[in-house]
């Protein structure tokens, strides 16, 4: 049995198979339909309540998420779902 060695040259071939690997990922990930909002409290939970009623969590994955809240007051939030239900 021969001992493989660790050379720069096999680690920049391994990197570059794995780096091939990863578009079946980036597709599994772009599944996901995303819809950025900016808008005062009030509104935006109407906004995310009306998402959740279109798109029920159970059957679209539906979720916020990302959100904060600016220096004006408005709410930034990113609400994603699965394109459609199995």
């Amino acid at each position: 049995m021969a001992i493989e060695r660790k050379q720069p040259q096999n680690i920049a071939e391994r990197a570059a198979h794995r780096r091939g690997q990863r578009p079946a990922l980036r597709q599994a990930e772009d599944m996901w339909r995303r819809e950025t909002y900016c808008l005062p409290r009030p509104e935006a939970r109407e906004k995310a309540l009306e998402w959740f009623d279109l798109y029920p969590k159970a059957a679209y994955m539906t979720e916020i998420e990302f959100w904060r809240e600016l220096a004006d007051g408005r709410i930034e939030f990113t609400i994603r779902r699965l394109p459609s239900a199995d």
